[in-house]
């Protein structure tokens, strides 16, 4: 009876298991007057409180892998990041928030898990979650911490507020 019910139970765990969601870097954010050098991959800062509304604009450095959010002027986030290695170089310029998906799955990579998807370009390039080895490691994504990501994905407008990448 026992083996009965945990086949039971693992039958019913296996497909949750499947469609979990990946998680990549820190679950919280670090103290706002932490300096941006000592952030180690996967941590970031977030205060939005620093300015609480207003347009938004996010500024990837592909050298410092880290990306900057600016509200209204006033930085409210840092974090690490890893960008396009070589041979999938991120594009650098400037792009608006063409589409926003918190659940997306790459239809280019073999079905990838791609959470809280800011798509900056129409062939794929985009900021989202994922991993986050401490240097360029992606096919041209931003690749964010999983909570810092959650938390720009709710707070930019598709459309109007942007991202400049150098």
């Amino acid at each position: 009876m026992l083996v009965r019910w945990l086949s039971v139970i693992i039958c019913a765990l296996v497909p949750l298991a499947v469609q979990a969601v990946p998680f990549w870097g820190a679950t919280e954010s670090r103290a706002p007057e932490t300096p941006t050098g000592e952030l180690k991959p996967g941590e970031f800062v977030w205060n939005a409180a620093a300015a609480p509304a207003g347009p938004i604009v996010v500024l990837v450095s592909l050298d410092e892998q880290r990306a900057y959010v600016y509200r209204n002027g006033v930085e409210i986030g840092v974090t690490t990041i890893s960008s396009g290695k070589q041979g999938h170089r991120t594009p650098t310029g400037v792009f608006v928030i063409l589409q926003k998906d918190k659940d997306h799955h790459s239809s280019k990579y073999n079905n990838a898990a791609m959470p809280y998807t800011q798509r900056l370009t129409w062939d794929g390039v985009a900021l989202h979650a994922g991993g986050l080895p401490g240097y360029p490691s992606s096919h041209g994504c931003v690749h964010l911490p999983s909570k810092f990501a959650e938390g720009t994905v709710r707070r930019i407008a598709d459309g109007h507020d942007g991202c400049r990448s150098r």
